[in-house]
């Protein structure tokens, strides 16, 4: 029987065994709360202290401006909204985005319009990168916080975030990315880029679901989201899960360990997929296609089909692929991603993201550069029928 193919990396990764290694005495006899006294509770505060540390070296961050979360929805709500609570007595009115964010942001962005923001969205080209000239528009004297994605989760596109992170402090809003897509992708260091807030997610690269972290630069003002002691500085109140820092921490530093030799032979997998089913099907649509786009992601769309057939067709035969953001499964709705690249409906409802990662191999990509085209073709087929 053939080997099932997973290119499904950007919706989720398989733990590193390094990483369940590194956790596995945090489960057993290193259990203790890190916020007790007794030697249980600081042989724990110890564990969640250099985890927190490590943490910080990857981000190019200070110790105390790393705050853990639970992944990138709980990161990307309590930068928006704390942000937004911390400023919105002191005349800054507007908060600004992108229109390809992901949802955890688009979501977080409605609420504080709901609590009195003026939300405003910036548009971006036919390729999927921000306007810079929209943006400097909405990134105003008046804005409290700007949030543009790092990359985007669906497409793959590198956003100018240094550009924008600039613009944002040199009229005095704050500037938040996610970057849940980017870590281990491109370089993320705190030491170069001026963002105030920056979210990543260790299911991501390696590490368990439910690991995350967000970075606080110092000073900078944040209102908590909910109360109770004063873990993480008071930023984010709750028993800290020790065995998870310990797992994230390490799945961090591995992944940084081996980005150049991963982005060499992602990058070569990625393009040659593309380049065989663009081959077979000249007039299938690579959205992003000429700009700048992280090496795991290939979106493509071929005209005359339906996302939910293909990706049907694709797990019959044991190719695990999705329509857009894993968030977003069950949708039969054209993703709002590929509709704000001013793509025709018709084209947008065949998207499929093809995410490439540490499961992928060289035949597994012959594999699907093979099947694939025939997949679709069946499928274009039938629509026509």
């Amino acid at each position: 029987m053939t080997a099932p193919i997973y290119l499904d990396h950007a919706a989720s990764t398989p733990v590193r065994q390094e990483v369940l290694d590194a956790m596995a005495p945090f489960f057993d006899m290193r259990f203790g709360n890190a916020s007790s006294t007794h030697r249980w509770g600081r042989e724990s505060r110890a564990a969640l202290d250099d985890a927190r540390d490590r943490i910080a070296a990857c981000l190019g961050a200070h110790p105390d401006e790393v705050c853990l979360t639970s992944g990138g929805t709980e990161g990307d709500n309590l930068a928006i909204l704390g942000a937004w609570r911390a400023l919105r007595g002191a005349g800054r009115i507007a908060v600004a985005t992108s229109v390809i964010e992901h949802k955890a942001v688009l979501a977080a962005m409605h609420h504080c319009a709901a609590e009195g923001a003026s939300e405003r969205m910036i548009p971006v080209d036919a390729t999927g990168i921000v306007s810079l000239s929209h943006a400097r528009e909405m990134i105003a004297p008046d804005t409290a916080l700007a949030s543009v994605m790092w990359v985007s989760n669906e497409i793959g596109t590198i956003q100018p975030i240094q550009a924008l992170a600039e613009h944002a402090k040199s009229v005095g809003a704050l500037f938040h990315t996610d970057a849940v897509q980017a870590f281990g992708k491109v370089e993320v260091d705190a030491r170069k880029t001026p963002f105030d807030y920056l979210c990543i997610s260790g299911h991501k690269f390696g590490a368990p679901k439910g690991s995350g972290a967000m970075f606080i630069r110092r000073g900078t003002p944040l209102e908590p989201l909910f109360f109770g002691g004063s873990q993480d500085r008071g930023r984010r109140p709750g028993t800290e899960n020790v065995a998870f820092a310990v797992g994230l921490a390490t799945a961090c530093e591995l992944t940084l360990s081996a980005h150049v030799r991963e982005h060499a032979r992602l990058t070569a997998l990625r393009d040659r997929l593309q380049a065989a089913i663009v081959a077979a099907i000249p007039d299938a649509v690579v959205h992003g296609r000429d700009a700048q786009r992280a090496a795991h992601i290939l979106n493509i769309s071929i005209p005359g089909t339906d996302s939910e057939s293909l990706l049907i067709a694709l797990d019959l035969q044991g190719i695990a692929c999705s329509g857009g953001s894993a968030c977003q499964s069950g949708s039969v709705m054209p993703s709002h991603v590929i509709s704000a690249l001013g793509v025709p409906s018709t084209i947008a409802a065949g998207a499929i993201r093809m995410s490439v990662g540490s499961l992928t191999t060289d035949a597994a990509i012959d594999r699907v550069a093979e099947l694939f085209p025939k997949l679709a073709l069946r499928a274009r087929g039938h629509a026509a029928a």
